[in-house]
């Protein structure tokens, strides 16, 4: 298969020539930029003394989240696993930081509470998505 463009061959064998070999460029300072000229602020708030509050952020300059929604209380059930999962290890940290005996009794229960809600818990998830299409990612 011959080329029709003898121009074409030229620049590939140039290119297969110079290959690995970096261009030697004369390096010309960028350009300066211009300065930006400070913004008008004579509209901005005062201080109560009449001074300006170098710390206060100006009003346009601000953003103010929405309220977040109130956090849901899950059901008894899930509330109890929750606090098994959760309560049953910190109940045990604390008697182990503080150097206090614990019965035997109770360490079993708490070991027991901690299993039993993270079995729970596990049983509970559902098992496909709500949505078909859902792949399960939230903002």
């Amino acid at each position: 298969m011959q080329r029709e463009n003898p121009d074409e061959d030229a620049a590939w064998q140039a290119i297969v020539d110079n290959y690995g070999d970096r261009v030697e460029l004369d390096p010309e300072p960028p350009p300066e930029p211009e300065p930006d000229e400070p913004e008008d602020l004579s509209d901005a708030d005062t201080g109560a003394d009449g001074d300006d509050d170098e710390d206060e952020v100006p009003a346009y300059d601000r953003f103010v989240p929405e309220d977040p929604p109130p956090v849901p209380i899950p059901p008894f059930d899930r509330l109890l696993a929750w606090l098994g999962v959760f309560g049953s290890p910190t109940v045990l940290l604390v008697f182990l930081i503080s150097g206090l005996s614990m019965p035997g009794w109770l360490g079993w229960l708490l070991v027991g509470g901690f299993v039993a809600g993270f079995c729970y818990l596990v049983i509970r998830m559902p098992g496909s998505p709500r949505d078909p299409w859902d792949d399960g990612a939230r903002v």
